[in-house]
């Protein structure tokens, strides 16, 4: 592979250690400017770039070993350069080792740090002579062995084998690199649409608790899809579909969709209401809106009203004006980093601490709205007692008298997902044992009296 694809990789992985823009944002950005790029060298570039961050952790774990410069301290770009080279060792057996240290020794070079090749080569090389120097942590140091062999920081190792005990807290982490293909919800035309999708040789599979839920693989040019483009099917996770079904929602209904974007949700919802109902869909950012704006017109969908607000901003609109309010609220994400990795890199407890007190804010702005006898849908994409049961419950504590509570979810899920917690109004879904991504679900109903 071209030693310039290897420099993208690398600009781009120094750009987004930065922060500012996500990873995705940055390698769309690089793959539309070299648009003359081969199949193939996208592919690798785009592998190299999400497995280096991917692997991040257990990288700086191996390189610790055989460096006499903790990663911590190194260059940026040599601790990116080798953190890469690591990664291609490890992953990439498509990847000779030597092509992996002496392309890295390349880089140093190009990038200015020509004085810094031996030092490259020497770390690498050792790790290629010496690997049993690496030991990887086992089961009887559980938070370590999380880290190491799946690269999670201990922050949420920590937290989920707390929480769920280390077998269940390994398929957590073990599934963020599962390839679930790309979920889609086939609005209209099934037969027709499932055919033609063959006969684009993408593989479909039905997706598991959603009706009109299928994962499709190989569908490298999805924006060019037929069925894409005339709205018969649209991007959204099982989860995502699975929040709006809990909602219960019928023909004539009037809809509030307070965090709307990127409007999955919202075109769900719309669909169930029919005709006669209607959906107001909000969201903060207006560039977001717009994008939404367009999916909605690719639908076909015409009972869909669109609105730049912020959902923690009470305004002026009148109460009490919906049969049902969808919050799906911002939240850690720890349910998708399969998807994006870049959550873990900011995961902390002072973040979780300002996202709960802006889920509260939303909540109880959220629940003015509610008509009597109407619905609120709390939901996050994910996996932390603290934003996810424990807002629910102080969301009955404080909205109890206002005639909210808990209402169970069994009448609105498939049968596979009923537990205790399902009937008591909540379900959170754990990646890796659900077959789908990580997502909390809460339903509240508001008394009629």
């Amino acid at each position: 592979m071209s030693e310039n694809i290897r420099l993208l990789a690398l600009e781009s992985l120094l750009l987004i250690r930065k922060g500012g823009r996500k990873s995705n944002e940055i390698t769309d950005a690089v793959l539309d400017k070299y648009a003359n790029l081969s199949g193939s060298e996208r592919a690798f570039y785009l592998r190299l770039v999400r497995g280096t961050l991917e692997n991040t952790i257990r990288s700086d774990m191996i390189l610790d070993v055989y460096s006499g410069t903790p990663t911590a301290k190194m260059k940026p770009v040599i601790r990116e350069i080798l953190r890469m080279a690591v990664y291609q060792i490890e992953k990439m057996d498509s990847v000779p080792d030597r092509a992996a240290v002496d392309e890295a020794v390349r880089l140093a070079v190009k990038k200015g740090f020509g004085s810094l090749k031996g030092f490259v080569n020497g770390v690498l090389r050792s790790y290629l002579r010496e690997p049993e120097r690496f030991r990887e942590p086992g089961k009887e140091q559980p938070s370590a062995y999380l880290q190491a062999r799946y690269s999670v920081p201990a922050f949420l190792a920590d937290k989920w084998i707390g929480r769920y005990g280390l077998s269940d807290a390994e398929r957590i982490c073990a599934s963020f690199s599962d390839d679930r293909g790309i979920t889609v919800r086939i609005r209209r035309d099934k037969e027709k649409t499932l055919a033609s999708l063959k006969a684009a040789d993408i593989t479909v599979e039905k997706a598991p608790y959603a009706p009109d839920a299928y994962r499709l693989y190989g569908a490298d040019a999805l924006q060019e899809l037929e069925a894409l483009r005339n709205g018969n099917l649209i991007v959204q996770d099982v989860s995502s579909q699975l929040a709006v079904y809990a909602a219960g929602i019928g023909k004539g209904m009037k809809i509030l969709d307070m965090c709307a974007a990127p409007g999955g949700k919202s075109i769900l919802a719309a669909d169930l209401t029919g005709s006669t109902g209607s959906v107001t869909a909000c969201d903060i950012s207006r560039d977001r809106l717009m994008r939404m704006e367009e999916n909605i017109r690719r639908c076909g969908i015409f009972n869909i009203k669109t609105e730049v607000r912020d959902a923690a901003d009470p305004g002026t609109d009148p109460e009490e004006k919906a049969d049902v309010v969808l919050v799906d609220a911002p939240c850690s994400g720890y349910g998708v980093i399969g998807r994006k990795c870049d959550i873990i890199f900011s995961a902390s407890a002072e973040k979780e601490e300002s996202l709960v007190r802006l889920q509260r804010e939303i909540l109880q702005n959220a629940a003015r709205f509610v008509k009597k006898g109407g619905t609120l849908i709390f939901s996050t994409c994910t996996v932390n007692e603290t934003e996810n049961e424990g807002n629910a419950a102080w969301f009955l504590e404080q909205f109890a008298e206002q005639g909210f509570a808990a209402e169970s979810l069994n009448d609105y899920l498939p049968g596979e997902l009923h537990c205790e917690s399902t009937e008591q109004g909540q379900l959170q879904l754990l990646p890796g044992i659900h077959n789908c991504d990580g997502f909390f679900i809460a339903r509240f109903v508001k008394k009629s009296f």
